[in-house]
């Protein structure tokens, strides 16, 4: 894809977890490029999250859902867009078991819409527009579960997904590549491991259990803790889709891993030992959380309790990322501890932020 010229981009979700910040990322990497952010506000989004870059920077935010296809067009022609990133979705596994339906209307009939959208602006008189591109952000879900032995999934593992969510993605992204294949649009799709990092909604495994450590609640863990995860730091995940926009990979597929994996048991525990630390030297610690039970020099583990293990529940992802290195050179650069270390102090107040540029 060329770069000669800038940008101009929709990012839909982008005041959600990842898509604020892919937005903060793509503002400070290339601030010539103009993005347009389209999100429904659902209870996920945050529209703080990337406000100063409204006043000061080139994002334009549109509050809408992308099921609107007269909006989705509307803003493809005026904005004239020639890059969509596609984030937006439903993405909580607890919430798909209960409420599937919300699901399938967001994460399947929505990219539907998208691609029709995209299709009505991008492709005339038998030709797609040179330069245009569809990117899909999908998850190491859709494969479902991998063995304790088993190598890392890759790109042509076979789709199998356990849950309301992971199936409502894998639909998405078979709904892609036929766009691909139908009407040749110039697509790429990603496939994430778990990110961890700066504005993660407080559903999330990392941040609720550090919220719940400082208010001294139980840390609830389902079933033994030992399903296992493949950890990324949103930043990396930010550098691997930035490097597969500007590559030349129309019609490819990438699995972005972050190279760390734990059992959610040992993650808790990290997160535990953690938050224990710092209280032992800095007294206003103990002030501002006096429910922790590290305030009171007792240590967080202690918190954690089994609970029953939820419907469909996978017990390993990993992904293998050696495609993305080889025809991206993009590679993860943050050390998990010094990730998780950065989360941690930022929910104690120790640090102010953590920055996704």
């Amino acid at each position: 894809m060329s770069t000669a010229s800038a940008r101009r981009m929709l990012v839909t979700g982008g005041a959600g977890f990842l898509g604020a910040n892919f937005v903060r990322y793509w503002a400070a990497r290339h601030p010539s490029d103009h993005q347009v952010v389209l999100d429904a506000l659902t209870y996920a989004g945050d529209r703080s999250r990337v406000a100063d870059l409204e006043t000061n920077g080139p994002v334009y935010f549109v509050v809408g859902d992308i099921g609107d296809e007269r909006l989705v067009r509307e803003l493809m022609v005026q904005q004239r867009i020639d890059t969509i990133v596609h984030f937006a979705a439903e993405s909580h596994v607890d919430r798909s078991i209960v409420d599937g339906a919300t699901f399938v209307r967001t994460n399947v009939l929505g990219t539907q819409s998208l691609l029709d959208a995209a299709r009505a602006a991008w492709f005339a008189q038998g030709q797609w527009r040179p330069g245009v591109r569809f990117h899909h952000v999908s998850t190491d879900e859709v494969y479902g579960p991998l063995a304790p032995d088993a190598p890392p999934f890759n790109e042509r593992s076979p789709y199998n997904p356990s849950s309301p969510y992971s199936a409502s993605k894998a639909a998405s992204d078979h709904l892609v590549r036929a766009a691909g294949v139908t009407h040749g649009l110039p697509y790429s799709i990603s496939h994430c491991a778990n990110n961890y990092g700066p504005f993660q909604h407080a559903e999330k495994l990392i941040p609720f259990m550090v919220s719940q450590a400082l208010e001294g609640l139980p840390l609830t863990i389902y079933g033994d803790g030992l399903q296992r995860r493949e950890w990324l730091a949103v930043q990396d995940h930010c550098a691997a889709l930035d490097a597969i926009l500007h590559a030349d990979v129309a019609g490819e597929t990438f699995c972005i891993g972050g190279g760390t994996e734990l059992s959610n048991l040992e993650l808790v525990q990290r997160l535990c030992d953690m938050i224990d630390a710092p209280f032992q030297a800095d007294a206003s610690l103990r002030d501002r959380f006096p429910r922790c039970p590290a305030a009171l020099g007792v240590p967080c583990r202690s918190l954690i309790t089994h609970v029953m293990d939820r419907p469909g529940h996978d017990r390993r992802y990993a992904l293998d990322s050696t495609k993305l290195r080889v025809l991206t050179n993009a590679s993860p650069t943050t050390e998990f501890g010094v990730g998780l270390e950065q989360v941690v102090a930022m929910a104690l107040g120790r640090i102010r932020s953590i920055s996704s540029a």
